[in-house]
């Protein structure tokens, strides 16, 4: 697409398909639609198109009740915003909950969409809850008429739009609620789900204002509506941004989709909510009461689940910074750059200290010698990669606690985050670390506390006391446990040398899998850096094996997201992207976003891959001198191509296992949200 393509039309007459039999499925309805955007030059790969749109409806179904469909998607194969229209006959059936669609937008966003395009489309979505508009086009008697009805609904708005508060009751003391929608995307079911509860709440004759966290901006509740409303609906599928606001309220949740389809319920259980004094309420006020389980079909599975992937998303750009700076590290200054110098633990030493023999650490560039400046280089980069990663497990853990207590619980997660890290405990020490801190700051916030404390409890009090909390248990109860089970595994495995090659390199494939930079992978890793000497083959197979079964994981699932992307959430298949570098570079952690948010199939299945690859490469009698570096140090590798067969064999094995195991056995947050998704 040229620079010319920004200036087009959103939807012109090419892009209108009136009364067209256009097959039995959504699969064709969709692959016409995206057909006439490749003949009206809006997209160059109509494949690719069809297949982002279809990776969207494997996630959920776009049907939607009145006979609509919305398949959308965000793709790197257009370059403009486009909508497209089908009126179908007979009507193809797109998963609404009361029958197939015969009206059929499809929404295809470039990957980066910009505000005012996603102001656009989020205008459309909102405008199919009008039953005029719907009307209109059922009527319609031509493609232009159709245009022109689209461009009158994109064009009345072109600010922020924004849902009108329900006119006032006319009872004497009438209802006010509030509401957050929010979806993944943030280009239609946000913004439908908004004006679907607007409807239901005028029908009930109550006052609704709705906050849409979408991708064409939000404009915040203020303060003053927030505190006289009289309780708050959330129909997102994402964690709220700054929920803290609404602590204390009666509080009804739900995904989106129930927004869309039974507004008239939700508004009619905040009612119910707003008048039961032992009603869910929204966490983190002192005097706020304690709900048994979330109301409005968000059970504890769903919530665990939001709450690990909020932490998790926040950590992965540490991931993709420091791997991909260590990456660059080795490129530039070799395999060197990765030994520790003996009795020396800090990472800020590896890359500079390392190379000691090659360069003088001058006071300036000039100084160095020639040839070094390269070799300076990486290990800068390196030690800068080291550093990102020191913050991997912190803000893991620190978000996680966030989403679970808002920003008191900030500062206790962080700090369990360093324990565990310090103790050895790696990601996993660092998700029950944040899930300690914060549900002890949440604890600490529902204590009642007097007027003159309650301004000191979230900036001082809740971090003080939360923090001392986590910090006692990970150290009194993680700290000697994880370190004996390290000490342990190390002995194990040096007895287990002269047994039987193959199976040791089963067991260390599994344990370098396990936990992704935890005590059980550090002592699979410990043992065959200890015991590296370039002399001795066994010790070079030993960390050929730990290295080339450390690089599985990552590739794993750079692989599965790649394949079956419909069974990855979007910001899992951008960090798979980035996992194929991650995994090259032996950078496990770049495993870490997809074992945290579902570890119950991603490890077993990465170990599954794993132990292969380890067996292969003792099998195949592979060597490695370098304890670290991945394809960058190929050089220092003995039977490099069968070590490559080793690394793919696994990887695909390690990815076939992960999504057979998303395929077939869902997890309890999935199946809880089933029936949702069955309806939307």
């Amino acid at each position: 697409m040229t620079s010319t393509a920004a200036s087009q039309p959103i939807i012109n007459t090419d892009l209108v398909l009136l009364d067209v039999n256009a097959g039995g499925d959504k699969r064709t309805v969709i692959g016409r639609l995206v057909n006439g955007l490749a003949d009206a030059g809006r997209t160059a790969d109509a494949e690719g198109l069809t297949a982002a749109a279809m990776a969207r409806e494997e996630q959920s179904a776009t049907g939607l009740p009145g006979g609509i469909a919305i398949p959308h998607c965000r793709s790197p194969y257009v370059d403009t915003a486009s909508i497209a229209f089908a009126r179908l006959n007979p009507a193809v059936d797109f998963g609404a909950p009361d029958g197939p669609a015969d009206l059929a937008f499809l929404i295809a966003a470039p990957e980066a969409g910009g505000a005012e395009h996603m102001k656009l489309l989020s205008s459309l979505a909102r405008a199919l809850v009008r039953k005029d508009f719907v009307e209109a086009l059922r009527n319609a008697t031509s493609s232009s008429e159709v245009v022109e009805l689209v461009d009158g609904v994109l064009n009345a708005t072109p600010d922020k739009p924004k849902p009108k508060p329900a006119s006032a009751p006319t009872e004497a003391n009438p209802k006010t609620l509030v509401a957050i929608t929010a979806c993944p995307t943030g280009i239609a079911h946000t913004y439908m789900a908004a004006d679907s509860l607007v409807a239901a709440a005028k029908k009930a004759g109550v006052t609704l204002h709705v906050e849409t966290q979408g991708s064409s901006g939000s404009t915040p509740l203020s303060a003053q509506t927030i505190a006289d409303a009289d309780a708050v609906i959330f129909a997102t599928d994402v964690g709220v941004r700054d929920k803290q606001r609404f602590a204390g309220k009666p509080v009804v949740a739900s995904g989106v989709k129930r927004a869309i389809n039974e507004p008239d319920k939700m508004v009619a259980e905040a009612l119910a909510a707003a008048a039961d004094p032992d009603a869910a309420r929204v966490q983190g006020d002192a005097s706020a009461q304690t709900a048994t389980a979330p109301a409005g079909g968000v059970g504890w599975g769903t919530r665990l689940r939001q709450i690990l992937l909020t932490g998790v998303s926040y950590m992965i750009p540490f991931v993709a910074a420091g791997g991909l700076l260590i990456a660059l590290g080795f490129l530039f200054g070799g395999y060197d750059i990765a030994n520790t110098p003996a009795g020396d633990p800090k990472p800020l030493s590896f890359g500079m200290n390392a190379l000691g023999n090659h360069i003088a650490i001058a006071n300036t560039l000039t100084d160095l010698p020639a040839g070094g400046l390269t070799q300076y280089l990486g290990a800068v980069l390196f030690t800068l990669g080291q550093l990102a990663f020191m913050f991997l497990v912190p803000a893991l853990a620190g978000y996680i606690s966030f989403a679970i207590a808002d920003r008191p619980g900030i500062a206790p997660g962080f700090t369990a985050g360093a324990v565990a890290v310090f103790v050895g405990g790696g990601f996993i020490g660092g998700i029950v670390g944040g899930l300690i801190a914060g549900f002890t700051a949440l604890w600490i916030s529902r204590i009642a506390a007097p007027r003159w404390l309650r301004g000191l409890m979230p900036v001082v009090i809740i971090p003080l006391v939360a923090s001392l909390v986590v910090g006692l248990l990970m150290f009194m109860l993680l700290g000697r446990p994880l370190a004996a089970i390290t000490s342990g595994l190390t002995h194990w495995l040096g007895g287990m040398t002269g047994t039987s090659v193959i199976l040791l390199g089963i067991v260390l494939g599994l344990m370098m899998c396990f936990d992704l930079g935890g005590p059980v992978n550090k002592a699979a890793y410990a043992f065959a850096t200890a015991g590296l000497n370039v002399a001795d083959p066994a010790s070079l197979r030993i960390m050929a094996a730990v290295m080339a079964a450390g690089m599985v994981p990552p590739l794993a699932m750079a692989l599965a997201s790649t394949v079956r992307p419909a069974l990855f959430t979007e910001p899992e298949r951008e960090n798979g992207r980035a996992a194929w570098l991650l995994g090259a570079s032996f950078i496990s952690e770049g495993a870490i976003p997809f074992a945290a948010a579902d570890p119950l199939r991603v490890i077993p299945s990465t170990m599954f891959g794993g132990a292969i690859t380890g067996a292969l490469i003792m099998a195949f009698d592979v060597t490695l001198k370098a304890p670290h570096g991945g394809i960058f140090v190929f050089f220092a590798i003995g039977h490099l191509l069968w070590f490559l067969v080793a690394l793919a064999v696994g990887t695909v094995a390690g990815a076939l296992a992960v999504i057979a195991a998303k395929q077939f056995a869902k997890s309890s947050a999935e199946a809880e949200e089933a029936p949702a998704l069955a309806t939307a």
